[in-house]
């Protein structure tokens, strides 16, 4: 028989959640999976704050929300340990480094009118984009297919990942409303049948108890700070375009089921084509910009905002994005594992999950497009070489791009404004 567990150890001071969700918000370069695995190595494997099993849980309860799942993990969890205050807390420490990385070039490569050096590596930065959104889904097409049932559930996982694709690739923000309908269809499909009545495929789950079973009612701060942080931005930049700003950063906070890339379409319909904040060549910018800074890809929505109405917007995106996921973990996170547990969640997320990885996948076509440049197409294609082929790392692969960029820029290459 294996030994039991160590005992799990006192949960850490606000501080002490400050002081390591900050780490992992500095050094978190590579997305969610990079994330996750620095969480993993904090909580469960090193200080045992949370046992593996509730960890485990929590990551597939996050994946059944809409918004960036590792965010949302790294919030559960420092409320797991410090309540909605530490949530709060957790929320800043990880999601904060990033931000003020993305503001910081954001505030370079989206000036009026940048140094030819910078739009040249922006250039070829941006060309890579659409290779990365290409590596990101084939990264989680295997477990996502691995979900699939033989047989007719596995068709269904085919026609919703195709749904999800042909809508990121040609209907932009619509797109929301393709993972919306390919949830609830598998909803519908399983509900009458009488399937995942019992939760999982392999049955419920026992509760453990937790620390956090009989939590305390939240303090009221994760309810007011982030409105008061939008107020204030929004007056600074005029009712009008805050109303846009703040709908583009609802969509791409409240309702990107599957995070990273199925964002895309959602905000560069609107920041590109609807609104004319930004050119297609600056969105690629902000798009390659939130990839290589480190926290979550949502902060791309913070160099939007930027174009949008400076500083003012890109705090106004920003709160507006996060604060769903922010607001809802630190008041209802001892709820997750219900959550988890919960049959019609699952069959939803069997539904909307392969439909957000085809909305991954075709995000890669309005990214494309955006390319103007013969030599863009080309280094689009070497980066697709070096990230699948080689499997080189997203962040070397973009910053290589851009130094690319910079050389033909200097040997007189055109370069796109």
């Amino acid at each position: 028989m294996a030994a039991p567990d160590p005992p799990l150890a006192p949960p850490p001071s606000s501080a002490r959640i400050a002081r390591e969700w900050t780490r992992i918000g500095v050094i978190g370069f590579g997305g969610p999976p990079v994330h996750m695995v620095l969480l993993r190595e904090l909580v469960v494997e090193r200080e045992r704050w949370i046992d593996r099993r509730e960890f485990e849980d929590a990551i597939a309860a996050a994946g059944l929300l809409p918004g960036p799942a590792s965010t949302q993990l790294a919030i559960y969890c420092a409320r797991r340990l410090g309540g909605p205050r530490g949530a709060l807390i957790g929320a800043a420490g990880f999601i904060l480094p990033g931000l003020l990385a993305v503001l910081a070039l954001a505030a370079v490569f989206l000036a009026a009118s940048p140094p030819l050096w910078v739009l040249a590596a922006a250039a070829g930065g941006g060309a890579a984009v659409p290779a990365v959104a290409v590596h990101a889904g084939l990264q989680l097409l295997p477990d996502s297919r691995a979900r699939a049932r033989p047989g007719a559930g596995a068709r269904r996982w085919l026609a919703y990942a195709v749904a999800g694709a042909l809508g990121a690739a040609f209907v932009g923000p619509a797109v929301v409303l393709v993972l919306l309908g390919a949830g609830l269809t598998e909803l519908a499909w399983r509900t009458p049948r009488g399937d995942d009545e019992r939760g999982s495929p392999t049955g419920p789950r026992p509760r453990t108890a937790t620390r956090d079973s009989a939590s305390p009612p939240p303090d009221g701060a994760a309810a007011v700070g982030l409105p008061v942080v939008a107020s204030l931005a929004a007056a600074a930049i005029g009712t009008s375009t805050a109303a846009r700003l703040g709908w583009t950063a609802f969509k791409v906070g409240a309702l990107s089921y599957g995070g990273g890339f199925v964002i895309v379409p959602l905000m560069q319909s609107d920041a590109v084509e609807r609104y004319g904040w930004m050119t297609d060549p600056q969105f690629l910018s902000a798009v390659a910009i939130g990839q290589v800074t480190p926290g979550p890809v949502v902060n791309t929505i913070a160099a939007v905002g930027w174009s949008a109405g400076g500083i003012g917007g890109a705090l106004l995106a920003a709160a507006i994005a996060f604060g769903p996921s922010v607001l809802l973990i630190a008041t209802a996170g001892h709820r997750f594992e219900q959550l988890r547990t919960s049959a019609h969640a699952q069959a939803f997320l069997l539904g909307s999950g392969p439909a957000a990885l085809g909305a991954i996948l075709g995000s890669a076509v309005p990214l494309a497009s955006s390319l103007t440049e013969p030599w863009q197409w080309v280094l689009a294609l070497v980066a697709g070489a070096a990230l699948i082929g080689a499997r080189r790392g997203v962040v070397p692969t973009l910053l290589a791009a851009a130094v690319i960029g910079i050389v033909i820029g200097a040997a007189g290459g055109e370069i796109p404004r």
